[in-house]
Protein backbone atom coordinates (compact mmCIF):
# COMPACT_ATOMS: atom_id res chain seq x y z
CA UNK A 1 0.00 0.00 0.00
CA UNK A 2 1.47 3.38 -1.09
CA UNK A 3 1.75 6.22 1.42
CA UNK A 4 -0.51 9.20 0.83
CA UNK A 5 1.17 12.17 -0.89
CA UNK A 6 0.90 15.62 0.71
CA UNK A 7 -1.53 17.88 -1.10
CA UNK A 8 -0.11 20.12 -3.85
CA UNK A 9 -1.17 23.22 -1.92
CA UNK A 10 1.28 22.28 0.86
CA UNK A 11 4.16 22.21 -1.61
CA UNK A 12 3.13 25.65 -2.87
CA UNK A 13 3.10 27.02 0.67
CA UNK A 14 6.58 25.63 1.35
CA UNK A 15 7.95 27.13 -1.87
CA UNK A 16 6.40 30.54 -1.08
CA UNK A 17 7.82 30.47 2.45
CA UNK A 18 11.30 29.59 1.18
CA UNK A 19 11.16 32.38 -1.40
CA UNK A 20 10.16 34.87 1.29
CA UNK A 21 13.17 33.91 3.44
CA UNK A 22 15.51 34.30 0.47
CA UNK A 23 14.15 37.80 -0.24
CA UNK A 24 14.52 38.80 3.42
CA UNK A 25 18.08 37.53 3.43
CA UNK A 26 18.95 39.82 0.51
CA UNK A 27 17.15 42.81 2.01
CA UNK A 28 18.68 42.43 5.46
CA UNK A 29 22.18 41.55 4.32
CA UNK A 30 24.79 44.19 5.26
CA UNK A 31 25.83 46.55 2.48
CA UNK A 32 29.27 46.05 0.97
CA UNK A 33 31.83 48.62 2.07
CA UNK A 34 31.77 50.39 -1.29
CA UNK A 35 27.98 50.66 -1.24
CA UNK A 36 28.13 52.08 2.28
CA UNK A 37 30.64 54.66 1.14
CA UNK A 38 28.49 55.58 -1.85
CA UNK A 39 25.43 56.00 0.38
CA UNK A 40 27.39 58.17 2.81
CA UNK A 41 28.71 60.33 -0.02
CA UNK A 42 25.22 60.78 -1.43
CA UNK A 43 23.86 61.77 1.98
CA UNK A 44 26.69 64.27 2.44
CA UNK A 45 26.09 65.73 -1.01
CA UNK A 46 22.41 66.31 -0.31
CA UNK A 47 22.89 67.69 3.19
CA UNK A 48 21.91 71.32 3.61
CA UNK A 49 25.01 73.37 4.35
CA UNK A 50 24.28 76.39 6.54
CA UNK A 51 25.45 79.84 5.55
CA UNK A 52 28.43 81.22 7.41
CA UNK A 53 27.98 84.34 9.53
CA UNK A 54 30.50 86.16 7.39
CA UNK A 55 32.54 85.65 4.20
CA UNK A 56 34.30 82.38 3.48
CA UNK A 57 38.05 82.90 3.79
CA UNK A 58 39.50 79.44 3.00
CA UNK A 59 38.88 76.25 1.01
CA UNK A 60 37.01 78.10 -1.72
CA UNK A 61 36.44 75.01 -3.90
CA UNK A 62 33.99 73.09 -1.72
CA UNK A 63 30.24 72.48 -1.44
CA UNK A 64 28.32 75.72 -0.95
CA UNK A 65 25.11 76.62 0.94
CA UNK A 66 21.70 76.37 -0.64
CA UNK A 67 20.72 79.87 0.48
CA UNK A 68 21.94 83.46 0.39
CA UNK A 69 20.56 85.87 2.97
CA UNK A 70 19.23 88.97 1.25
CA UNK A 71 19.59 87.46 -2.21
CA UNK A 72 18.06 84.85 -4.48
CA UNK A 73 19.67 81.52 -5.37
CA UNK A 74 18.92 80.53 -8.97
CA UNK A 75 19.32 77.34 -10.96
CA UNK A 76 20.25 77.19 -14.63
CA UNK A 77 16.68 77.61 -15.91
CA UNK A 78 16.17 80.74 -13.82
CA UNK A 79 19.59 82.08 -14.79
CA UNK A 80 18.73 81.61 -18.47
CA UNK A 81 15.46 83.48 -18.01
CA UNK A 82 17.28 86.36 -16.32
CA UNK A 83 19.86 86.35 -19.11
CA UNK A 84 17.15 86.54 -21.74
CA UNK A 85 15.61 89.48 -19.87
CA UNK A 86 18.86 91.43 -19.89
CA UNK A 87 20.01 91.01 -16.30
CA UNK A 88 23.62 91.95 -15.58
CA UNK A 89 25.87 88.89 -15.34
CA UNK A 90 29.08 89.06 -13.30
CA UNK A 91 31.78 86.39 -13.41
CA UNK A 92 34.16 86.44 -10.43
CA UNK A 93 36.36 83.46 -11.25
CA UNK A 94 39.92 84.18 -10.08
CA UNK A 95 42.86 84.37 -12.47
CA UNK A 96 46.43 85.01 -11.48
CA UNK A 97 47.82 88.35 -12.73
CA UNK A 98 50.99 88.64 -14.76
CA UNK A 99 53.86 87.99 -12.35
CA UNK A 100 55.54 91.17 -11.23
CA UNK A 101 59.10 91.52 -12.42
CA UNK A 102 58.50 89.40 -15.51
CA UNK A 103 60.64 90.84 -18.37
CA UNK A 104 58.56 92.89 -20.79
CA UNK A 105 59.51 90.69 -23.73
CA UNK A 106 58.36 87.50 -21.97
CA UNK A 107 55.16 86.07 -23.39
CA UNK A 108 52.54 85.64 -20.64
CA UNK A 109 49.64 83.35 -21.44
CA UNK A 110 47.11 83.25 -18.60
CA UNK A 111 44.61 80.42 -18.54
CA UNK A 112 41.78 81.12 -21.04
CA UNK A 113 38.24 81.50 -19.79
CA UNK A 114 34.87 81.16 -21.49
CA UNK A 115 31.93 82.54 -19.58
CA UNK A 116 28.26 83.34 -20.05
CA UNK A 117 27.87 85.72 -23.02
CA UNK A 118 27.51 89.36 -22.07
CA UNK A 119 29.13 88.94 -18.66
CA UNK A 120 31.63 91.27 -17.07
CA UNK A 121 34.56 89.36 -15.60
CA UNK A 122 35.82 90.84 -12.35
CA UNK A 123 38.67 88.52 -11.43
CA UNK A 124 39.67 87.76 -7.85
CA UNK A 125 36.76 89.64 -6.30
CA UNK A 126 35.29 86.63 -4.50
CA UNK A 127 37.88 86.22 -1.77
CA UNK A 128 36.71 86.60 1.80
CA UNK A 129 39.14 89.44 2.34
CA UNK A 130 39.76 92.01 -0.38
CA UNK A 131 42.41 94.69 -0.58
CA UNK A 132 40.83 98.17 -0.82
CA UNK A 133 41.86 98.45 -4.48
CA UNK A 134 40.19 95.12 -5.34
CA UNK A 135 37.02 96.03 -3.46
CA UNK A 136 36.82 99.28 -5.45
CA UNK A 137 37.40 97.25 -8.62
CA UNK A 138 34.40 95.06 -7.74
CA UNK A 139 32.11 97.92 -6.78
CA UNK A 140 33.04 99.98 -9.83
CA UNK A 141 32.36 96.97 -12.05
CA UNK A 142 28.95 96.42 -10.45
CA UNK A 143 28.12 100.10 -10.87
CA UNK A 144 29.11 99.87 -14.53
CA UNK A 145 26.90 96.90 -15.42
CA UNK A 146 23.92 98.23 -13.48
CA UNK A 147 24.40 101.81 -14.71
CA UNK A 148 24.37 102.90 -11.10
CA UNK A 149 20.94 101.37 -10.41
CA UNK A 150 21.27 99.17 -7.33
CA UNK A 151 17.81 97.73 -7.89
CA UNK A 152 18.72 96.25 -11.27
CA UNK A 153 18.95 92.43 -11.26
CA UNK A 154 22.49 91.06 -11.06
CA UNK A 155 23.52 87.42 -11.50
CA UNK A 156 26.86 86.55 -9.88
CA UNK A 157 28.62 83.28 -10.63
CA UNK A 158 31.90 81.45 -11.25
CA UNK A 159 32.10 77.63 -11.20
CA UNK A 160 30.13 74.95 -9.36
CA UNK A 161 31.16 74.45 -5.74
CA UNK A 162 32.98 77.76 -5.67
CA UNK A 163 32.64 80.06 -2.67
CA UNK A 164 34.00 82.98 -4.69
CA UNK A 165 30.58 83.68 -6.20
CA UNK A 166 28.91 83.35 -2.79
CA UNK A 167 31.29 85.88 -1.24
CA UNK A 168 30.91 88.34 -4.11
CA UNK A 169 27.12 88.08 -4.03
CA UNK A 170 27.10 88.64 -0.27
CA UNK A 171 29.40 91.65 -0.66
CA UNK A 172 27.09 93.13 -3.30
CA UNK A 173 24.12 92.73 -0.95
CA UNK A 174 26.01 94.37 1.90
CA UNK A 175 26.82 97.36 -0.29
CA UNK A 176 23.17 98.02 -1.08
CA UNK A 177 22.26 95.96 -4.16
CA UNK A 178 18.70 94.77 -3.74
CA UNK A 179 18.24 92.30 -6.62
CA UNK A 180 21.26 90.03 -6.28
CA UNK A 181 20.90 86.57 -7.80
CA UNK A 182 23.51 83.95 -7.00
CA UNK A 183 24.02 81.21 -9.58
CA UNK A 184 26.06 78.54 -7.78
CA UNK A 185 26.29 76.13 -10.74
CA UNK A 186 27.99 78.83 -12.81
CA UNK A 187 29.52 78.01 -16.17
CA UNK A 188 29.46 74.28 -15.35
CA UNK A 189 25.68 74.23 -15.10
CA UNK A 190 25.29 76.57 -18.08
CA UNK A 191 27.40 74.38 -20.37
CA UNK A 192 25.77 71.15 -19.15
CA UNK A 193 22.39 72.59 -20.16
CA UNK A 194 23.70 73.06 -23.69
CA UNK A 195 23.97 76.85 -23.61
CA UNK A 196 26.87 78.53 -25.33
CA UNK A 197 29.84 80.08 -23.56
CA UNK A 198 31.96 82.85 -25.02
CA UNK A 199 35.73 83.45 -24.78
CA UNK A 200 36.28 86.22 -22.28
CA UNK A 201 38.90 88.59 -20.93
CA UNK A 202 38.63 90.20 -17.50
CA UNK A 203 38.26 93.86 -16.79
CA UNK A 204 41.77 95.27 -16.22
CA UNK A 205 42.83 94.77 -12.64
CA UNK A 206 43.96 97.79 -10.66
CA UNK A 207 47.31 96.14 -9.95
CA UNK A 208 48.17 95.44 -13.59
Amino acid sequence: MRAARPPAALFGLVRASALMWIILAFVLAPLPVSAKEDAAAEAAATAILPEPADYRTEAYRAPVPASLAGGTVVDTAAAKTLHDRGAAFVDVLPRAPRPKGLPADTIWRPKPRSNIPGSIWLVDTGYGELAPAMERYLLEGLAEVTQGDKSRPIVIYCLRDCWMSYNAAKRAIRTGYTAVHWYPDGTDGWAEAGYALAPSEPEPRPDE
